[in-house]
């Protein structure tokens, strides 16, 4: 097994793809909407997955936090509310926050788990900090850290209700960037004594199966790579100052935060200490390098994906439905309105 997550070019695997996946053998995979038409089509598609893989925990990714952070849309699945809504509640009334917090996970896993996917990255444990760009934003729980690990934990709770396995990201911390990293690498030059504030809610939930890194230098403690390539940042703050030892994924390498060839970042991501290298984009010249220039998965890696994907052999809890969770969810919701 590769260390790396692929993503697939369309709405069903080609046959170059079935070929290159059967023989590659990736840890998992992500999609996106250009992978996703329907509830029969998407099904199908997993269910494709698992056959090559040959797993039925397969790890299968997706990005669906809710809010402008969705894969899975209308009309035929449901929209689902910002983080920002779960911590304008939390203001009026802190335990009914965290409840549709829990109720939105159950639903979001719900509805993940009825189309083969397992795995969520979700929810985003970034403190949110005043002027800092809004590519983090209303996809944060909000700016205090009990705050944001409150309602973090309630999500994955709910997730784990619903058969499917929360990812926190971006670790250590993404609040403080000041531009996209989609389009630029952020410096954050805060001290590291600031930097505590943003590590807070990881290291109370550092017990989370998964994580994610994310592409922003830190100059208190590496002024040169930016996080995901850093050895300092991954093995002295999240491996230790947080105490996670999760499964550990790079956030996407093809984010123009990072400079050079694909397969040099996922051999890179993976040397400084990533279990797993995280590719989106579906180019087969891109996927076959980085197939080339990769290892096999380390035991220690095997065992913490091992880990995670225990929550999904476990299956949803048939006590919360969908429609259950989120009419509950939004019942609660309404306080913050009222």
């Amino acid at each position: 097994m590769k260390p790396v997550i692929f993503g697939l070019a369309g709405e069903t695997l080609s046959d170059e793809e079935r070929a290159f996946f059967k023989d590659c053998d990736p840890a998992g995979y992500i999609l996106f909407g250009r992978n996703i038409r329907d509830k029969a089509q998407l099904r199908a598609l997993t269910d494709d997955l698992r056959e090559v893989a040959g797993r039925e925990d397969l790890f299968i990714l997706i990005d669906q936090e809710g809010g402008r952070v969705a894969r899975m849309r209308p009309p035929v699945w449901p929209d689902f509310p910002a983080a920002a809504a779960f911590d304008a509640l939390y203001d009026v009334a802190p335990s009914s926050a965290i409840e549709a917090a829990r109720c939105n996970g159950r639903a979001l896993g719900a509805m993940l788990s009825e189309a083969g996917i397992t795995a969520n990255a979700a929810p985003v444990l970034d403190v949110r900090q005043p002027g800092a760009s809004d590519i983090v934003g209303d996809r944060s729980f909000g700016g205090e850290p009990m705050r944001v690990a409150a309602l973090g934990r309630a999500t994955l709770e709910g997730l784990r209700d619903g058969g499917v396995v929360g990812v926190i990201k971006h670790m250590p911390g993404h609040g403080r960037a000041l531009v996209d990293s989609h389009l630029e690498l952020p410096r954050v030059d805060a001290s590291g004594a600031e930097l505590e504030l943003d590590i807070a809610p990881f290291r109370t939930l550092n017990w989370a199966p998964v994580g994610m890194t994310c592409h922003l230098l830190y100059t208190a403690w590496d002024a040169e790579r930016a996080a995901s390539l850093s050895p300092t940042v991954i093995g002295d703050i999240i491996r230790g100052s947080i105490g996670f030892d999760g499964l550990l994924m790079s956030d996407d390498l093809d984010m123009k935060a990072l400079n050079g060839a694909p397969d040099d970042l996922a051999l890179g991501v993976v040397e400084a200490g990533c279990d797993i290298a995280l590719n989106c984009w579906a180019r087969m010249d891109e996927m076959t390098a980085i197939a080339a220039r990769l290892p096999e998965m380390s035991d220690k890696s095997r065992e913490r994906l091992a880990r995670a994907t225990a929550t999904i052999a476990a299956g949803p809890d048939g006590h919360w439905p969908m429609d259950r969770a989120i009419a509950t969810r939004d019942a609660l919701l309404a306080k913050s309105l009222a």
